[in-house]
């Protein structure tokens, strides 16, 4: 069975489109203004109301206060909301309270010993994400295209249904879930022609590998 895809930091109704239209099961909107994706929560809910009940909306958040989340639920009403900061499964538990959402928690990876949280986080989210650790220095906890090596992944099975991130493009990703063994893929940097701006000639070739892997 092929692995379903979600296309993240959308910001335009052409990329949103691209992504519906070539079948992505999730698609994401940034909120973390900090990210070259950024969108606030009241465009994101004017813009992904297109998507609604034809793929999941993910609110991509790092370390968000109640403040912020609560907007995001009450405006946006996202099916999931991204956990990609140094949040703690006692927040999760109360992201998933506030929000009625469920949650995705972003794990980063570049070493076997990198897995040990996986664990710990199962009972507490509806999907894990492993996604490349940043280069030092950098300013944003995701989505500038690094990757790890994916047969760390190889043979290891998890509770729920998870994804792989990083560094993934057309070209790689069906490399990367026939090497790692994902069910779930997250593409952003990765269909983008310029940081920030989705190409949907890109998008569509990324659901489309995806589909064929």
């Amino acid at each position: 069975m092929s692995a379903h895809a979600k296309i993240c930091g959308l910001t335009t109704p052409d990329a949103l489109d691209a992504a519906l239209a070539g079948g992505a099961a999730f698609v994401g909107a940034v909120v973390f203004p900090r990210s070259p994706r950024h969108i606030a929560p009241l465009h994101a809910a004017t813009l992904f109301e297109r998507a609604r009940n034809k793929a999941k909306i993910v609110a991509v958040t790092v370390d968000a206060d109640d403040a912020l989340l609560t907007e995001i639920a009450l405006i946006l009403k996202p099916d999931l909301i991204q956990l990609h900061g140094s949040e703690t499964p006692a927040r999760a538990e109360r992201v998933r309270t506030l929000t009625e959402a469920g949650t995705i928690k972003v794990l980063p990876i570049r070493a076997h010993e990198d897995f040990a949280e996986a664990e710990t986080w199962e009972p507490f989210v509806d999907h894990l994400m492993f996604d490349a650790k940043p280069p030092e220095g950098s300013a944003l906890p995701g989505g500038v295209g690094a990757r790890f090596d994916w047969t760390l992944l190889a043979g290891r099975a998890f509770r729920h249904p998870w994804f792989v991130a990083g560094g993934l493009t057309p070209d790689n990703v069906a490399q990367a879930i026939r090497v790692s063994g994902a069910p779930l893929v997250d593409v952003s940097s990765g269909v983008e022609s310029a940081p920030g701006v989705k190409d949907p000639a890109l998008i569509a070739a990324f659901l489309e590998a995806t589909r064929s892997a």
